[in-house]
């Protein structure tokens, strides 16, 4: 594939300073929304947008067009200085690598929300805002909500058993994700339990030579994540919800 090559079944629709690649089946959503200015600009815009609190605020829409129900964010960097990059990026930005990751892992099985659209905006000469558009999960809380005090203890449990098939499945693909904590992964009802997605798949790499590496390097980074809830926020953790996953690495 070239690098300005398209996934299968999506198109590029440019306005402005703007270009998205979209699935084709909503590009007229993405031309409504385009006409507002960027993605996230049309989304912090609509008045239906329920905002939630994230690395900055997204906005769960209905599309303008399809009527389908969406979670709107503005890539933002992490880390020391992220103060200082804020949602700034040279291009091509994470966002045609999240698509991929995306992509990726859901042919391999591994829950995560389709990226239904990305957009980049020329800023500052070379700089570049980068857009994510994904399916809403309904229903979906994070693992972080579920470790709360005077959550339903049952449901909590719930909660890390479809974890730990998330992260298996995750290590069955060869799947390293390098930021996996509680608050990207998303627990939605099914029609038995809970289901597991997982989020930020821009952290995502492949690796199938040693799965087991892979997986330990996943729990590891999730008990990090888990343990440092606990810590600092006095969330409930059971340590003991960990032992499958540590079997499942061979320790």
């Amino acid at each position: 594939m070239t690098a300005n090559a398209l996934p299968a079944g999506y198109v590029r629709v440019t306005a402005g300073r703007c270009a998205v690649v979209v699935l084709e089946a909503l590009a007229d959503d993405a031309r409504a929304l385009l006409e507002e200015g960027s993605l996230y600009e049309a989304a912090a815009r609509d008045l239906g947008a329920h905002p939630m609190q994230g690395r900055g605020v997204v906005y769960s829409i209905a599309l303008p067009q399809s009527g389908r129900r969406a979670v709107v964010r503005r890539n933002r960097h992490g880390g020391l200085f992220a103060a200082l990059t804020r949602d700034l990026f040279l291009p091509p930005t994470r966002a045609p690598y999240e698509l991929a990751m995306s992509l990726r892992l859901r042919a391999a099985h591994v829950r995560t929300p389709a990226v239904l659209m990305y957009g980049i905006e020329r800023v500052h000469g070379v700089l570049r805002h980068a857009d994510v558009v994904i399916a809403r999960v309904s229903d979906g809380r994070d693992l972080a909500t579920y470790m709360q005090h005077g959550e339903d203890a049952t449901r909590r449990a719930d909660a890390w058993r479809a974890t730990v098939v998330l992260v298996q499945a995750l290590a069955a693909a060869g799947a390293r994700h390098h930021d996996l904590n509680v608050k990207n992964i998303l627990l939605a009802p099914a029609v038995q339990g809970l289901e597991a997605w997982v989020l930020d798949v821009d952290r995502v790499a492949f690796d199938h030579a040693d799965p087991r590496a892979v997986h330990r390097a996943n729990v590891a980074r999730l008990l990090r994540s888990a343990r440092k809830w606990r810590d600092e926020r006095g969330a409930e953790l059971d340590e003991r919800v960990f032992v499958p996953l540590a079997l499942a690495s061979g320790d």
